[in-house]
């Protein structure tokens, strides 16, 4: 059995009452920022980000150091 237009009208109404417009704006922002970013992060060259590793500092040490106690 379908949901029928009413049910999912009732639903839409319910939803916009419950948050707002803002926020459902805004998290349909945040939702487009997201997609934008991983289809950047798919077309990087795997090359192009070595060989920027590669120009870069290099690995970093985080290791916090050990306190010594006297």
């Amino acid at each position: 059995m379908a949901p029928s237009f009413w049910q999912i009208a009732i639903v839409a109404v319910l939803v916009v009452l419950l948050f707002g417009r803002g926020k459902i704006s805004g998290l349909m922002g945040d939702v487009a920022k997201g997609i934008k970013s991983f289809k950047k992060g798919m077309a990087d060259d795997p090359q192009e980000v070595a060989k920027k590793d590669d120009e870069g500092k290099g690995a970093i040490d985080v290791t916090p150091a050990e306190k010594k106690d006297a």
